[in-house]
């Protein structure tokens, strides 16, 4: 292709905004402007605005009653991608790009285009719509059928589907995809010479265990304190628990009190992600207890890169991208979790061991690099393909 390749890129969430999603689009769009490509996106109203070369971003209109949009399927989503569809088919129509990058539910969007214009798409997927759905909302659980379906129609006719992580690849695989190219999230820690201060402005004991991250249930916070129950009767240790929302927090509270570990259990709310170099070094051990969900957490490649061992529970959201002997991996049971805990306490050989595992894991598999070698492979491809 003689001249930059045109892409109409569908974010269908705030940008920008530091977590996940957003995140990977940043990533991406800094990749692809490298390379010369000329990129339209459409994306909602709210997030910080970012500039790139040769990016242009197209915001909907900013609804003053539509705020604090999350992550996952609700109303106010469905409101504001009316509005990123009509706005990306006029695109779609006048300035005829050359490939569209869909994120997310932008998929049936790209589906309807190709229908209209025969454009090819690219499925970015970052996380199975079907299983999504009814894990939100389990009443919908007699139309998972049908949802697979649905979602089968956009993988198949996709070019090429990006997903983030392997157990997504064997869904795309599963549907029919005609081809399939895993692009992991990677390492975002930049260290900034900043300090937490947690040790110094709370009582702190023993081997310092820290999760950070949302309270969400499926994140495990449940089990994470049970274990530390229980292997903190055993042995000198201290939790830190940093983020989530004010309800999340007490309710984590009143737990840890009524297990009687609330002295050495501190629920310190959210920080910036800047701080997050700063927060890892306040740590021994840094623990992912998620129990549920398929998609591996962002942190966990930061995690990974801290120079801190990692503890997390062995189920697919780790497996698939920590190597066995660069963390510690727990059933994810209380007196298994537990069991990891006392492992790790006070052994500071076998920490730094798997620590330097760890960071070596992710200087090969899950640096900018790395990122950016994939996505130009990923360009190439498809440059040669429509050229």
């Amino acid at each position: 292709m003689n001249k930059p390749m045109k892409i109409l890129l569908l974010a269908p969430h705030p940008f920008y905004q530091e977590r996940g999603t957003p995140i990977a689009v940043d990533l991406l769009l800094t990749a692809l402007s490298k390379r010369g490509c000329k990129i339209e996106v459409i994306t909602f109203h709210e997030g910080i605005d970012q500039t790139y070369p040769n990016v242009a971003i197209h915001r909907i209109p900013n609804f003053s009653f539509i705020k604090g949009i999350g992550p996952g399927f609700s109303l106010k989503k469905i409101f504001c991608d009316v509005f990123v569809f009509f706005k990306a088919l006029r695109q779609a129509m006048f300035n005829r790009p050359d490939v569209v990058h869909a994120v997310e539910e932008s998929v049936y969007m790209a589906l309807v285009f190709r229908g209209l214009f025969q454009m090819p798409y690219v499925y970015d997927m970052d996380s199975s719509m079907a299983a999504q759905l009814v894990e939100k909302m389990p009443r919908l659980k007699p139309l998972r059928g049908f949802f697979q379906w649905w979602e089968g129609l956009a993988v198949r006719h996709a070019e090429i589907v990006i997903p983030v992580c392997q157990a997504l690849a064997q869904i795309a695989e599963k549907e029919g995809a005609r081809s399939i190219r895993i692009l992991n999230d990677i390492s975002l820690l930049q260290p900034n010479g900043s300090s937490a201060h947690l040790r110094r402005d709370y009582p702190t004991s023993g081997t310092v265990f820290m999760y950070i991250g949302n309270l969400e249930s499926y994140q495990g916070i449940d089990l994470l304190i049970e274990a530390f129950a229980i292997a903190g009767s055993k042995k000198e240790m201290t939790l830190f628990i940093v983020g989530g929302i004010p309800e999340h927090i007490e309710k984590y509270r009143r737990l840890a009190a009524n297990k009687d570990i609330g002295a050495r259990v501190h629920l310190v709310g959210p920080r910036s992600p800047n701080l997050m170099s700063a927060l890892f070094a306040e740590a021994d051990v840094l623990v992912s207890p998620r129990i549920k969900g398929e998609n591996t957490p962002m942190k966990i490649y930061s995690y990974l890169d801290s120079g801190k061992a990692v503890l997390a529970t062995r189920l697919p959201t780790h497996t698939q991208v920590i190597d066995p002997d660069a963390a510690l991996l727990a059933d994810p049971t209380p007196d298994a979790l537990a069991e990891g805990m006392l492992a790790l306490a006070g052994q500071d050989a076998l920490r730094q061991q798997l620590a330097a595992r760890a960071k070596n894991l992710v200087q090969q598999k899950y640096s900018r690099a790395a990122f950016e070698q994939t996505v130009n492979s990923i360009y190439n491809g498809l440059e040669k393909k429509f050229s």
